[in-house]
């Protein structure tokens, strides 16, 4: 019996190369379909979307460094991670790529996302292949993949779900982000705070003012979407932690997670894998945080002064909340297919 098959096409990178939440989702549910016996492959590219220099060098690095071999040629970067079949192109080879991968391997199902992704869901369709957008935020650069009219609209929380303003023959389906369960870790001792990503969008400019606010309380930041560590460098209660692979230490280590985004998040993984190490988040009450934190932790109003947030910081208590945060997360971690099944998103 053939085995179906399935694509993950988009213009960002291939696993197992991380930049933001998007990426951790699609990895998950990619290695979720190896696992359960799909033919899985993943087409990327290892030039980003906004014109920055190739990853490839980085890339290669990396493949060695975890021993995952791999082919290249002409920059065309192919090898397998966690069962998942990726391949890595230029930019502007991508359309000419999946063409040729859809012509060879005639998928079941073809899953894309973010920049560009309507002008790929117009190509599978094309080919007769059934296509889900994930909607992964409420952006143009999300939300663009409805104009594809694909036939599956994933949006990753309830939030998204209300704002995709999606063609009639585009099924929206609320699909929550897979998670796993971490290793067993010791209870934190830090009296620190950690912030993930943090960048204007996120929230940095009051980052600012509560770590001069509180001179005495340790911060830690952690890199990503790019790195910001010179603006944070003349702190000396804050210690500033370059992209990491390795999330469980950190998680483990600190009292707070803090989410100040300004901007409406569609559902902030980090607060989930938080959650399920027992680290309870302080957050905006903007678009998907409420949603994520539930009852494991504190939201303060939009637009709130650091003041307030300081006072907000200050009243938690973490042995309280940490409970109640693990169980919200734990809730989320489930076997993901069966919930695309039913669906209809597949057989």
């Amino acid at each position: 019996m053939t085995k179906p098959t399935v694509l993950f096409a988009w213009r960002r990178t291939p696993p197992p190369f991380l930049i933001g939440g998007a990426e951790v989702s699609q990895q998950l549910l990619a290695e979720e379909f190896a696992a359960s016996g799909w033919n899985v492959l993943y087409l990327g590219c290892h030039e980003p979307p906004w014109k920055a220099p190739s990853d490839l060098p980085p890339m290669k690095k990396h493949l060695v460094e975890h021993r995952i071999p791999y082919e290249e040629t002409a920059g065309d970067l192919r090898y397998v991670s966690n069962g998942v079949h990726c391949r890595a192109v230029r930019q502007g080879r991508l359309p000419a790529a999946l063409d040729a991968m859809l012509r060879r391997h005639a998928p079941d199902l073809l899953i894309t996302a973010q920049e560009g992704a309507s002008e790929l869901v117009v190509q599978a369709r094309r080919r007769g292949v059934k296509v889900a957008a994930w909607l992964h935020s409420v952006s143009s650069t999300s939300l663009g993949a409805l104009h594809g009219q694909p036939h599956y609209a994933l949006a990753t929380s309830r939030f998204v779900a209300s704002c995709a303003r999606a063609q009639e023959e585009t099924t929206v389906v609320l699909f929550y982000p897979p998670f796993t369960r971490p290793r067993p870790g010791s209870p934190a001792t830090s009296d620190a705070l950690l912030m993930i990503n943090p960048v204007p969008q996120k929230g940095s400019a009051l980052l600012h003012e509560l770590i001069q606010q509180q001179p005495r309380q340790p911060f830690t930041l952690v890199e990503g979407w790019w790195d910001t560590s010179n603006e944070f460098a003349h702190y000396p209660n804050v210690r500033y932690v370059h992209r990491t692979y390795d999330m469980h230490t950190l998680y483990a280590q600190h009292r707070l997670l803090l989410v100040p985004s300004v901007v409406d998040d569609a559902f902030p993984r980090v607060i989930i894998e938080a959650g399920l190490h027992g680290l309870p988040a302080i957050g905006s009450h903007v678009g998907g945080i409420p949603e994520a934190i539930g009852s494991g932790g504190v939201l303060v109003p939009r637009g709130a002064s650091a003041h307030h947030w300081g006072q907000a910081i200050c009243g938690t208590n973490r042995a309280h909340l940490s409970q109640r945060a693990q169980r919200r997360a734990e809730a989320l971690v489930r076997p993901c297919l069966p919930e695309l099944a039913i669906a209809g998103v597949i057989a």
